[in-house]
Protein backbone atom coordinates (compact mmCIF):
# COMPACT_ATOMS: atom_id res chain seq x y z
CA UNK A 1 0.00 0.00 0.00
CA UNK A 2 2.39 2.84 0.63
CA UNK A 3 4.32 2.19 -2.73
CA UNK A 4 0.87 2.63 -4.18
CA UNK A 5 0.43 6.13 -2.68
CA UNK A 6 4.16 7.37 -3.11
CA UNK A 7 2.80 6.80 -6.86
CA UNK A 8 0.73 9.26 -6.18
CA UNK A 9 2.95 11.61 -4.17
CA UNK A 10 1.59 10.57 -0.59
CA UNK A 11 4.58 9.15 1.27
CA UNK A 12 6.78 10.40 -1.23
CA UNK A 13 10.13 11.47 -1.47
CA UNK A 14 10.95 15.49 -1.27
CA UNK A 15 13.45 17.78 -2.28
CA UNK A 16 14.45 21.17 -1.96
CA UNK A 17 17.50 23.77 -3.21
CA UNK A 18 19.30 25.69 -1.12
CA UNK A 19 20.95 28.63 -2.26
CA UNK A 20 23.02 31.19 -0.05
CA UNK A 21 20.94 33.65 -1.25
CA UNK A 22 17.33 34.39 -3.36
CA UNK A 23 19.16 37.26 -4.85
CA UNK A 24 21.73 36.58 -7.53
CA UNK A 25 22.46 38.39 -10.33
CA UNK A 26 21.68 37.17 -14.77
CA UNK A 27 25.08 36.00 -16.00
CA UNK A 28 26.79 34.55 -12.25
CA UNK A 29 27.23 31.36 -11.38
CA UNK A 30 25.84 30.25 -7.85
CA UNK A 31 26.35 27.10 -5.64
CA UNK A 32 23.41 25.34 -4.67
CA UNK A 33 22.57 22.25 -2.17
CA UNK A 34 19.76 19.82 -3.27
CA UNK A 35 17.95 18.01 -0.21
CA UNK A 36 16.59 14.90 -0.79
CA UNK A 37 14.34 13.26 2.16
CA UNK A 38 12.98 9.97 1.57
CA UNK A 39 9.23 8.69 2.16
CA UNK A 40 7.38 5.69 3.44
CA UNK A 41 8.75 3.67 1.16
CA UNK A 42 11.93 3.00 -1.03
CA UNK A 43 12.15 4.66 -4.49
CA UNK A 44 14.06 4.91 -7.64
CA UNK A 45 15.29 8.36 -8.75
CA UNK A 46 15.79 8.68 -12.47
CA UNK A 47 17.13 12.21 -12.03
CA UNK A 48 16.95 15.68 -10.25
CA UNK A 49 16.11 18.26 -12.70
CA UNK A 50 16.01 22.27 -12.31
CA UNK A 51 13.77 24.35 -14.48
CA UNK A 52 14.48 28.27 -14.39
CA UNK A 53 10.62 30.06 -14.63
CA UNK A 54 9.44 32.93 -15.75
CA UNK A 55 5.96 34.09 -17.35
CA UNK A 56 5.46 36.41 -20.59
CA UNK A 57 2.92 38.73 -21.90
CA UNK A 58 1.18 37.87 -25.55
CA UNK A 59 -1.95 39.51 -26.84
CA UNK A 60 -4.00 36.17 -25.14
CA UNK A 61 -2.89 36.60 -21.63
CA UNK A 62 0.21 35.02 -20.13
CA UNK A 63 2.43 32.25 -21.03
CA UNK A 64 4.74 30.35 -18.78
CA UNK A 65 8.30 30.50 -20.01
CA UNK A 66 11.33 27.98 -19.39
CA UNK A 67 14.42 30.39 -19.38
CA UNK A 68 16.63 27.86 -18.50
CA UNK A 69 16.44 23.97 -17.95
CA UNK A 70 19.37 20.88 -16.54
CA UNK A 71 19.32 17.99 -14.12
CA UNK A 72 21.73 16.78 -12.18
CA UNK A 73 22.86 13.19 -11.00
CA UNK A 74 22.47 9.53 -12.65
CA UNK A 75 19.52 7.22 -11.09
CA UNK A 76 20.15 6.56 -7.20
CA UNK A 77 17.41 4.95 -4.61
CA UNK A 78 16.65 6.96 -1.85
CA UNK A 79 15.24 4.80 1.36
CA UNK A 80 13.30 5.19 3.60
CA UNK A 81 13.30 8.73 5.29
CA UNK A 82 17.00 8.67 4.06
CA UNK A 83 18.11 12.13 4.07
CA UNK A 84 21.06 12.42 1.07
CA UNK A 85 22.03 15.81 -0.22
CA UNK A 86 24.05 16.88 -3.29
CA UNK A 87 26.41 20.09 -4.11
CA UNK A 88 25.66 21.36 -7.97
CA UNK A 89 25.99 24.83 -9.38
CA UNK A 90 23.83 26.74 -11.22
CA UNK A 91 23.95 28.74 -14.01
CA UNK A 92 21.96 32.04 -14.01
CA UNK A 93 21.98 32.90 -17.37
CA UNK A 94 22.29 36.70 -18.89
CA UNK A 95 18.95 36.98 -20.54
CA UNK A 96 17.30 35.91 -17.23
CA UNK A 97 14.56 38.42 -16.83
CA UNK A 98 15.24 41.25 -13.97
CA UNK A 99 13.03 40.97 -11.34
CA UNK A 100 11.43 44.41 -11.00
CA UNK A 101 7.62 45.33 -11.40
CA UNK A 102 5.39 42.11 -11.76
CA UNK A 103 8.21 40.38 -13.31
CA UNK A 104 8.98 36.96 -11.28
CA UNK A 105 11.88 34.45 -11.82
CA UNK A 106 11.57 31.08 -9.73
CA UNK A 107 13.82 27.98 -9.94
CA UNK A 108 11.69 24.70 -10.05
CA UNK A 109 13.48 21.42 -8.34
CA UNK A 110 12.26 17.76 -9.60
CA UNK A 111 12.76 14.16 -9.12
CA UNK A 112 12.23 12.29 -12.15
CA UNK A 113 10.51 8.96 -10.57
CA UNK A 114 9.10 6.61 -13.40
CA UNK A 115 5.34 5.73 -13.19
CA UNK A 116 4.87 8.33 -10.36
CA UNK A 117 4.15 12.17 -9.20
CA UNK A 118 7.34 13.88 -9.67
CA UNK A 119 7.81 15.93 -6.65
CA UNK A 120 9.03 19.36 -6.36
CA UNK A 121 10.29 22.34 -5.23
CA UNK A 122 9.57 26.38 -6.19
CA UNK A 123 11.91 28.79 -4.70
CA UNK A 124 11.64 32.59 -6.01
CA UNK A 125 14.45 34.76 -6.77
CA UNK A 126 15.23 38.20 -7.02
CA UNK A 127 17.12 38.26 -9.91
CA UNK A 128 19.95 42.06 -10.59
CA UNK A 129 20.62 42.45 -14.36
CA UNK A 130 24.02 41.90 -15.75
CA UNK A 131 26.82 44.83 -15.14
CA UNK A 132 26.56 45.85 -18.61
CA UNK A 133 22.80 46.25 -18.59
CA UNK A 134 22.92 48.01 -14.81
CA UNK A 135 25.74 50.55 -16.30
CA UNK A 136 22.59 51.08 -19.00
CA UNK A 137 20.17 51.91 -15.87
CA UNK A 138 22.91 54.09 -14.16
CA UNK A 139 23.28 55.77 -17.44
CA UNK A 140 19.59 56.63 -17.97
CA UNK A 141 19.41 57.96 -14.42
CA UNK A 142 22.63 60.40 -14.98
CA UNK A 143 19.80 61.92 -17.59
CA UNK A 144 17.27 61.92 -15.33
CA UNK A 145 15.03 58.99 -15.75
CA UNK A 146 13.36 57.17 -13.78
CA UNK A 147 12.36 53.54 -14.41
CA UNK A 148 8.15 53.21 -14.91
CA UNK A 149 7.71 49.97 -15.56
CA UNK A 150 8.86 46.47 -16.47
CA UNK A 151 7.21 43.59 -18.37
CA UNK A 152 8.23 40.45 -20.34
CA UNK A 153 6.33 40.26 -23.73
CA UNK A 154 6.29 38.33 -26.47
CA UNK A 155 9.00 38.87 -29.23
CA UNK A 156 7.33 40.71 -31.98
CA UNK A 157 7.99 39.34 -35.30
CA UNK A 158 10.83 39.73 -36.84
CA UNK A 159 11.44 43.41 -35.44
CA UNK A 160 13.93 42.37 -32.91
CA UNK A 161 17.36 39.41 -33.91
CA UNK A 162 16.33 36.96 -31.25
CA UNK A 163 14.96 33.80 -31.81
CA UNK A 164 13.60 34.02 -27.86
CA UNK A 165 10.13 33.78 -27.21
CA UNK A 166 9.53 37.11 -25.51
CA UNK A 167 12.15 39.89 -24.39
CA UNK A 168 11.68 42.31 -21.27
CA UNK A 169 10.63 45.64 -21.65
CA UNK A 170 11.45 48.42 -19.54
CA UNK A 171 10.05 51.82 -19.79
CA UNK A 172 11.77 54.89 -18.54
CA UNK A 173 10.26 58.51 -17.97
CA UNK A 174 11.91 61.64 -17.74
CA UNK A 175 11.71 63.80 -14.22
CA UNK A 176 13.74 66.79 -15.09
CA UNK A 177 17.08 67.37 -17.60
CA UNK A 178 17.65 67.77 -21.12
CA UNK A 179 14.80 65.63 -22.03
CA UNK A 180 11.93 66.38 -19.99
CA UNK A 181 9.04 68.02 -22.13
CA UNK A 182 10.76 66.46 -24.83
CA UNK A 183 10.09 62.96 -24.44
CA UNK A 184 7.02 61.24 -22.69
CA UNK A 185 9.06 57.71 -22.12
CA UNK A 186 11.94 55.71 -23.10
CA UNK A 187 11.86 52.19 -24.00
CA UNK A 188 14.67 49.43 -23.37
CA UNK A 189 14.85 45.95 -25.12
CA UNK A 190 18.22 44.11 -23.70
CA UNK A 191 18.75 41.35 -26.01
CA UNK A 192 21.91 38.90 -25.62
CA UNK A 193 24.00 37.56 -28.57
CA UNK A 194 26.92 34.91 -27.53
CA UNK A 195 28.84 37.33 -25.53
CA UNK A 196 27.25 41.12 -26.67
CA UNK A 197 24.75 42.92 -25.43
CA UNK A 198 22.42 44.94 -27.89
CA UNK A 199 19.72 47.43 -26.77
CA UNK A 200 17.33 48.14 -28.90
CA UNK A 201 15.68 52.19 -28.02
CA UNK A 202 12.17 53.30 -28.72
CA UNK A 203 11.89 56.90 -27.93
CA UNK A 204 8.23 58.45 -27.65
CA UNK A 205 8.23 61.85 -28.49
CA UNK A 206 6.03 64.50 -27.10
CA UNK A 207 3.72 65.58 -30.22
CA UNK A 208 0.71 66.66 -30.76
CA UNK A 209 -2.49 65.04 -31.02
CA UNK A 210 -2.64 64.23 -34.68
CA UNK A 211 0.88 62.35 -34.50
CA UNK A 212 -0.05 60.44 -31.66
CA UNK A 213 -2.96 59.27 -33.21
CA UNK A 214 -0.68 58.40 -36.67
CA UNK A 215 1.65 56.20 -34.26
CA UNK A 216 4.12 58.58 -35.92
CA UNK A 217 5.67 59.64 -32.39
CA UNK A 218 7.49 57.11 -31.92
CA UNK A 219 11.11 56.21 -33.24
CA UNK A 220 13.63 53.17 -32.85
CA UNK A 221 17.25 52.62 -32.76
CA UNK A 222 19.72 50.02 -31.28
CA UNK A 223 23.28 50.03 -30.44
CA UNK A 224 25.93 47.50 -28.74
CA UNK A 225 27.09 48.19 -25.37
CA UNK A 226 30.34 46.72 -25.01
CA UNK A 227 31.45 48.69 -21.69
CA UNK A 228 29.94 48.25 -18.21
CA UNK A 229 30.93 51.78 -17.71
CA UNK A 230 27.64 54.36 -17.04
CA UNK A 231 29.61 57.44 -18.26
CA UNK A 232 30.31 56.21 -21.69
CA UNK A 233 26.94 54.67 -22.02
CA UNK A 234 25.82 58.29 -21.23
CA UNK A 235 26.91 59.45 -23.86
CA UNK A 236 25.65 56.94 -26.63
CA UNK A 237 22.16 56.85 -24.87
CA UNK A 238 21.56 60.74 -25.11
CA UNK A 239 23.19 60.91 -28.94
CA UNK A 240 20.57 58.54 -30.05
CA UNK A 241 17.47 59.86 -27.64
CA UNK A 242 18.18 63.32 -28.93
CA UNK A 243 18.57 61.88 -32.78
CA UNK A 244 15.00 60.44 -31.93
CA UNK A 245 13.07 63.13 -29.66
Amino acid sequence: MKDVLSRIGIGSARVDTVLPSQTVRAGDTVDAEVHVEGGSTEQDIDAIYFALETEYRTEDGYRDAVVDKWQLTDPFTIGTEEDRRFETTVDIPRHTPVTVGSVSVEIETGLDISMAVDPEDEDRLEVRPTARLQAVFDALEALDFTLHSASCEATPGGLLATSARFVQEFEFRPTGGEFAGQVDEVEVVPVYDDDSLTVHLEVDRRGGLLSEAMDTDERHTSFTVATADPASIKSSLSDAIRQLS
